[in-house]
Parts: structure tokens; C-alpha cells; sequence
């Protein structure tokens, strides 16, 4: 743990709370109602984390909007940004976890190095101060802060500003089916916009939306774009790990 420590740029004056931090549900004391997973950092870190990304927008855009500020801390603290974060700095390798649940591939799953990530930046907070958390903040963000000088748009987002901008509504989202343990869910949303129906998997809710509203605008066709008038119903699938389909009439 000292050398995953090291990584930090922080040391732990109460190295409990990074253990705390490292401990997945899976390997907390049921005994003491799992209160020892790193389940209550994350939800801190969750926080602390919007506050740091959001103090950083506003200093770094100063002639941005509070829209356009909005969407940027949307992507910046969206689980596949926390995941990719954790995986730059080896947090995989240095969770708590059962070895039966490593097996399965626990350790490297999007939404267990999200959550880990936030309750490392909770665990920061707590032991060193904000500073400490904005200090570990800006430094794993800043090639993600730097990365696009354009306010980013979700899939989901796109897609509602294509429908609206059309006057068709906003798109309807439903749960197609909830498969696998609870640690570990794997879920597939549905979106039905223009009469044209997709679906995405994800092991969030959030995250398989995301993929149903990418699977939705992949099978527009290139022409329609962003701009002019809404298509008719485009046929056959969409590309990746997700399938898009006409309504039956």
C-alpha cells in the first residue's frame, strides 16, 4: 500500500482512511454492516470532487456561461472520466477484494475504479484537507481539463438537442433488462426516439443510456447531421456491442 501511497502525492497521517478507501463492498466486515467499505468516502468524494472540478472551470473559463461550464464538469466527473483516472494510477491492483470476486473480473470494472476514485479524493479530504483533494484533482485531471477547448456534449444530451431541435419530444428511456450479481449489474436501457428504437449495455444505468443514445445517433444517417429536417426511420443495425431497430408498426 506504501507505494500506491507514493502515488498520491499525499502521505496519510491516519493511513486508516486510505485503507478504508481501498476496501471494496466485497471485503468490508458484514458484521459491522459493511460500514468499513469504502462506500461513505466515495459518497464524500463524490462532492468534493464537483467542488474542486467547478472552483478549476471557473478559473480556467472565465468567459464561459453557467451552461457551458455545466457540461464540461458533466463529462469531468462522469464514471468513465473517474474510471480512466483510476486506471492511470494502478488503483485496480491495490483494492481490497476477495480473491473468488477478483476472479471475475471485479477489479478492473468501470464503475468499481469510479467509485474507488471518489472515495480516494473523500479519504484526501478528510486527512489532508481540500488542498489535499484539489492537489491529487489537478493533477490526474489536467490533460482531461486541457483536452478540448469546446464545451463536450453526452450522447444523451445530443441526442434530446437533435429531437427537440425537430420538435418530435424528448426520447423515452426504459429498462430492457438487469442482469448479473448486485456488486457487479449489467444493464440494458432502450431509448425510443422518432419512431426508431435502440438499446445500449452498460454496468451503470447512466452508462448504458449513454450507449443507447450513441447507438440511436450512429444509425442516422450521414447526411441528416445536426441540422435540417428529421429523417424517416433509418433501417438495419447500428454498429459496436449495441443494436438499434425500426418500431413494429
Amino acid at each position: 500500500m506504501s507505494d500506491f501511497a507514493d502515488r498520491l502525492g499525499h502521505r496519510f497521517a491516519n493511513p486508516a482512511l486510505l485503507s478504508q478507501a481501498l476496501t471494496h463492498r466485497s471485503a468490508a466486515d458484514p458484521r459491522r454492516r459493511q460500514l468499513d467499505s469504502n462506500e461513505r468516502l466515495e459518497f464524500l468524494g463524490d462532492r468534493v470532487l464537483a467542488l474542486a472540478i467547478a472552483e478549476w472551470l471557473a478559473e480556467r473559463f472565465p468567459q464561459e456561461r453557467e451552461g457551458e461550464l455545466g457540461k464540461r464538469l458533466a463529462v469531468l466527473v462522469a464514471a468513465d472520466t473517474l474510471a480512466k483516472v483510476g486506471e492511470g494510477i494502478g488503483l485496480s491492483e491495490a483494492l481490497r477484494i476477495p480473491p473468488a470476486e477478483g476472479r471475475t473480473g471485479l477489479r478492473q470494472r468501470a464503475t468499481v475504479l469510479a467509485d474507488a476514485t471518489e472515495a480516494l479524493i473523500g479519504a484526501l479530504y478528510l486527512d489532508g484537507g481540500l488542498e489535499a483533494a484539489q492537489r491529487f484533482v489537478r493533477r490526474y485531471w489536467a490533460e482531461l481539463m486541457a483536452a478540448d477547448p469546446t464545451p463536450p456534449m453526452s450522447a444523451k444530451s445530443r441526442l434530446q438537442e437533435w429531437t427537440l431541435g425537430r420538435g418530435l419530444g424528448l426520447p423515452v428511456y426504459r429498462t430492457a433488462s438487469t442482469t448479473g450479481p448486485s456488486h457487479a449489474p449489467v444493464f440494458v436501457i432502450e431509448v425510443q426516439a422518432q419512431g426508431r428504437t435502440a438499446e445500449g449495455k452498460g454496468d451503470t444505468k447512466r452508462a448504458a443510456e449513454q450507449a443507447a443514445a450513441e447507438a440511436w445517433l450512429a444509425g442516422l444517417p450521414p447526411e441528416a447531421g445536426n441540422t435540417g429536417p428529421a429523417p424517416g426511420p433509418v433501417p438495419g443495425p447500428a454498429p459496436g456491442t449495441v443494436r438499434a431497430r425500426e418500431e413494429e408498426s
